[in-house]
């Protein structure tokens, strides 16, 4: 059953459920109410009219006898004061919980099942009044019905004959009714109290969550909804508020991964066709015969050779580069003393520096037992292309890259500096990021794809350690990273 069926449901039950109960109290009253008139008086015609009127009501109970007395004050009203006879009415009268007075001349002259003086005071002043004619009335002091005439002996006394009916237990029909009604409107007002509380904290946060997830759906990741308050339904706005910005970030994080990829393939198709044009070109020159001096053919051959390794090096970034995406790297971890590492390093590009008049300077300040853990060959790729990059964009005629050792306590920071054109500090952000390049046209003779620096940063990251750059327009680039250096174990601290 959906959640909205079911709030109807509770809403009709609310609604309907006290009404109901209320209506079974009600007629379960009138059967007690009932019952026990039928026990107490030994009235058996019960109905909503007698409840309705309670003076009438138990009247009626002791209407035979009166009935009697009157026709007997009539034939032979002397007779009315005869004990016996008076005996006989009062038990007949006790089993409908009454009990007879004979007033005369204002005093009391029979009564025997009444003990309450006041009432009885009470009797003898209402019963002054000679003009009262099978009156009933009820005396709510002593929850009383009075059933009463008057009658005048041979001598001319005045006499009042009054039947007295005990009220034991009883609240009429409209007073039923009054609470009937007062009960039912208590039961509506707290029913509509609690479907608009439902409505307000579950139902209408309910369809804002909704609403919020079409929102989502329809690629509207800025639909926020204020998680007021405490309890589950904040925490359903406070999940659905993370839910949205974490698809807005991996939404985001697609499209610029489609961009970036976009304009990888842009940059690789550019990139590739550079070369190839250029070996195509000189191809056809050899074949079309205008390399015709041996000086010539020496030249484009070179050129080719030249372009050549250019596509290779660009293969070999896109592939380590996907290895990277994909998590591939291949690492090969094992212990590296810095010192020694680097010299060979520094032998090893300082040649092919020199031939492109670049002057290569190599200092270290770090212990000559300095040892860190490192990839050699992943680590060699860091260092080739940090100097690949200050070569590509070496502006001076002179050229000069500064390699540096330093120590930091626990760590070794390498420093690789030239004094190339620099980048600006809007750049200087960015040339970690991938595919970048401060050149964007592509239209120099740098070239590149733009992830060298890129896939630098991911291998540092993944040997502990961190990387960052400084740089002054037209002075120099200084690139910086750091490694923690390797301790063997104290054995005496081994438990």
């Amino acid at each position: 059953m959906k959640l909205k069926t079911r709030l109807i449901v509770a809403f009709v039950l609310i609604i309907i459920l006290p009404i109901l109960l209320t209506t079974v109290i009600f007629f379960g009253y009138r059967i007690f109410a009932s019952s026990n008139i039928k026990q107490n008086y030994g009235v058996n015609d019960i109905n909503v009219e007698l409840l309705a009127n309670p003076v009438d009501a138990y009247s009626q109970l002791t209407e035979e006898e009166m009935k009697q007395l009157e026709n007997m004050a009539q034939t032979n009203p002397s007779a009315l004061l005869e004990e016996s006879f008076l005996d006989k009415t009062e038990e007949a009268l006790s089993l409908k919980a009454s009990n007879l007075v004979i007033i005369r001349d204002g005093k009391i002259v029979y009564n025997k099942g009444i003990d309450n003086d006041r009432l009885l005071a009470t009797l003898e002043k209402e019963n002054t009044n000679t003009d009262v004619e099978k009156s009933g009335y009820y005396l709510r002091d002593f929850k009383a019905v009075i059933r009463s005439f008057s009658f005048e002996l041979s001598d001319g006394t005045y006499c009042e004959l009054n039947i007295v009916t005990r009220v034991n237990s009883f609240i009429s029909a409209q007073t039923l009714l009054s609470i009937f009604f007062a009960i039912l409107a208590v039961l509506l007002i707290t029913s509509i109290m609690l479907i608009w509380w439902i409505r307000n904290g579950v139902f209408y946060p309910v369809h804002e969550l909704s609403e919020g997830m079409q929102h989502v759906a329809d690629g509207n990741f800025d639909y926020a909804l204020d998680s007021k308050g405490t309890g589950e339904i904040a925490e359903l706005y406070e999940n659905y508020n993370q839910m949205r910005m974490r698809l807005k970030e991996s939404t985001e994080e697609t499209i610029r991964q489609e961009n970036e990829s976009r304009e990888l393939i842009s940059n690789i198709s550019h990139d590739l066709k550079t070369p190839i044009t250029s070996i195509k070109g000189y191809v056809e020159g050899i074949m079309d015969g205008v390399a015709d001096t041996p000086e010539k053919m020496d030249r484009y051959i070179k050129t080719i050779y030249n372009k050549t390794n250019d596509l290779n090096q660009l293969i070999n970034e896109l592939t380590v580069y996907s290895n990277i995406e994909s998590r591939r790297v291949p690492y090969n971890f094992r212990k590296l003393n810095m010192i020694d590492y680097f010299t060979d390093c520094v032998e090893e590009v300082g040649l092919d520096l020199e031939s492109k008049n670049i002057k290569l300077n190599y200092i270290h300040t770090i212990p000559n037992d300095t040892v860190v853990i490192a990839d050699p060959e992943q680590l060699k790729r860091v260092i080739n292309n940090i100097i690949g990059n200050s070569v590509k964009y070496m502006d001076k005629p002179r050229g000069e890259i500064d390699i540096r050792l330093l120590d930091e306590v626990d760590s070794v920071r390498v420093e690789i500096e030239d004094n190339g054109r620099g980048v600006s500090p809007k750049e200087l952000s960015m040339i970690f990021e991938r595919f970048y390049r401060a050149d964007s046209s592509r239209n120099t003779k740098q070239g590149g794809s733009g992830i060298g620096l890129s896939i630098v940063k991911k291998i540092i990251e993944d040997h502990g350690g961190y990387i960052w750059a400084t740089s002054k327009v037209n002075e120099g680039t200084c690139m910086h990273f750091v490694l923690r250096k390797y301790e063997e174990a104290d054995p005496s601290n081994v438990l």
